[in-house]
């Protein structure tokens, strides 16, 4: 598996292994064979692992995996994220920062976290600055190795910068149905050497051999990655266009010897600035697609096309996140904001 340094002394796997789809929301897990699955991935070269406060008992789980295989335990970098509630935006203080950062490094089993990602659901609401200070300071007392944003827009995340915090990433939904971050959010992460880990590069499954040429679903759909990026796919334009996308997609990975999600995933990993793709797995079901990623590219004419029909499209328009914070649009409405008092034990 290819590798990305992202800051001295620190390197990752180009795909990370996503821990939102262990927290429940995709059906039923068992936890002996997850754990099992992470030691497969890491002995595959994907050795990094994306998880978070408020996905329900997945940094405990971790912290098992860590117990049960300690060996393999030793190679794992563990992203994590601080996402507190929205109902709690008006109290965060420093003892509340600290507590939450004591409660992840409890979980994982860990004297330091590699990298937290803050996120804050409303900016309306201050005291965003505040809290991304305090992690700043338990970076420099050593409880954190480094501290990232997620879902952050471009004027905001330099707010945080102007204000002294040293951000190394930026975790953001990018893809080829999805490309907003390239309007302002790749020239500005550049410019001040923070990576970008790309979540939403397969759409949930819907950038996929599976999709192509089916009828657009009706109903209620299978599980809230669907749900989620059903309504991006609507943004993107419609179902007719997004199928012409999938033939695409194809019609390179013909040319490669892959499949379509190979082929949406390469596409981003090829683009400026990423450092990253994250990969939601409840198995290795699909982890031999997974490691074809680092034997083949994408000549300039094959980027170039995906690129074009993107641009194509009518949106997903704004910033980086931007559709999402509106609770009260369909982007918002799916989305869960007090998560993180939720108990985490299975």
């Amino acid at each position: 598996m290819e590798r990305y340094q992202l800051t001295d002394a620190y390197d990752i796997s180009r795909l990370i292994k996503g821990g939102w789809h262990l927290a429940g929301g995709h059906g039923a897990i068992e936890e002996r064979q997850a754990i099992a699955d992470m030691a497969t991935f890491v002995e595959a070269g994907i050795d990094t692992f994306d998880c978070a406060d408020i996905y329900t008992g997945v940094e405990e789980m971790i912290g098992r995996f860590r117990q049960q295989y300690p060996t393999l335990a030793a190679r794992v970098r563990v992203h994590t994220k601080f996402v507190p509630d929205l109902a709690h935006l008006g109290q965060i203080n420093a003892q509340y920062v600290e507590r939450i950062v004591d409660r992840s490094l409890i979980r994982l089993g860990v004297e330091q976290l590699d990298l937290v990602q803050f996120h804050w659901w409303d900016f309306e609401k201050d005291g965003y600055v505040e809290a991304a200070l305090e992690l700043e300071n338990l970076r420099k007392a050593g409880k954190i190795s480094r501290v990232g944003v997620t879902n952050f827009d471009t004027d905001h995340l330099a707010e945080l910068c102007d204000a002294g915090v040293t951000v190394s990433a930026h975790q953001l939904q990018y893809s080829v149905l999805d490309n907003r971050p390239s309007d302002r959010m790749v020239d500005f992460c550049e410019s001040r050497g923070i990576a970008l880990l790309c979540y939403g590069t397969v759409a949930g499954g819907f950038l996929s051999d599976r999709w192509l040429g089916q009828p657009e679903p009706i109903g209620a759909l299978a599980n809230r990655s669907l749900v989620k990026y059903k309504l991006i796919i609507d943004e993107f334009g419609n179902w007719q266009r997004f199928q012409g996308l999938l033939q695409l997609l194809r019609r390179i990975a013909d040319a490669h010897g892959v499949d379509i999600a190979s082929v949406a995933t390469k596409a981003i990993l090829q683009r400026r600035g990423v450092a990253a793709a994250i990969v939601g797995a409840t198995s290795t079901r699909h982890l031999g697609a997974h490691q074809q990623l680092s034997v083949f590219e994408l000549n300039d004419i094959e980027s170039n096309e995906i690129e074009q029909m993107t641009k194509a499209s009518s949106g997903p328009a704004g910033d980086v996140y931007q559709l999402e914070r509106d609770r009260h649009g369909p982007h918002g409405r799916i989305m869960k904001y007090d998560l993180n008092e939720k108990p985490a034990t299975r």
